[in-house]
């Protein structure tokens, strides 16, 4: 399994580097989200191990108890990428790095709120429901620059960018037609918000769509780890 989580890995980054190359772009400009969800901690060690640092966890239970687990390798970075209920947010607030789910302005208020004032800002990307599929979540594109306009205010928030998850589909020119969609309004916010430097979108599935469609950081949970179980 080492060798298997390792060489999984490896395999990515180059998918990520091929991927960069044809869109004339660096490809130490992409980041790799590793989606660790359901996958037990020694899987997270491996791939540690291997030299991945970000780690992103859709449940707040499990992620919190593995934050906990591996709190001794101080250099990961935890995102927390699944849906959130109000009353799970505190430990989103004080165990994550990163956020990229805010999908309404009471989450960040809460967020921000119980963020402990010792900790450093919670980094924070607003969800785009960018296709308006009713099964997601997100806000409407329309309502970005408004919601980001507030998240500024917040002192324990820092505004990092948007994140989405585009409607499926294995056609590549429907792909780049959500991306280039997506890319636009990264690229409005960005000129509103100078520290803004993060388009998180893009998986497994529609990976070279996304970063030729200009995606900084993109998420892969199977092609690292494996089928879930």
């Amino acid at each position: 399994m080492s060798n298997t989580i390792a060489n999984h890995l490896e395999n990515t980054l180059y998918q990520i580097s091929v991927a960069a190359k044809l869109a004339q772009r660096d490809p130490a400009t992409i980041q790799l989200l590793a989606v660790s969800k359901t996958k037990p901690v020694s899987d997270l060690v491996l791939a540690y191990q291997a030299g991945q640092r970000h780690f992103g966890e859709n449940y707040v239970q499990e992620g919190v108890e593995k934050t906990l687990a591996l709190a001794h390798l101080n250099d990961i970075i935890w995102h927390f990428i699944g849906p959130i209920q109000s009353n799970k947010s505190k430990f989103i607030a004080q165990h994550f790095a990163w956020c990229h789910s805010i999908d309404r302005l009471k989450i960040a208020q809460r967020l921000n709120n119980q963020r402990l004032p010792s900790q450093a800002p919670l980094q924070i990307c607003i969800q785009i429901n960018i296709d308006n599929e009713a099964s997601k979540a997100g806000i409407a594109p329309e309502d970005l620059m408004s919601i980001a306009a507030e998240i500024e205010q917040m002192e324990h928030l820092t505004l990092r960018g948007i994140m989405a998850i585009p409607k499926a589909s294995d056609d590549y020119a429907t792909q780049l037609s959500s991306f280039g969609r997506l890319a636009a309004l990264y690229e409005q916010l960005k000129t509103r918000y100078p520290q803004v430097d993060t388009l998180s979108m893009g998986m497994s599935g529609d990976l070279n769509a996304a970063i030729a469609s200009g995606s900084t950081m993109v998420r892969v949970g199977t092609g690292i780890f494996g089928k879930r179980q």
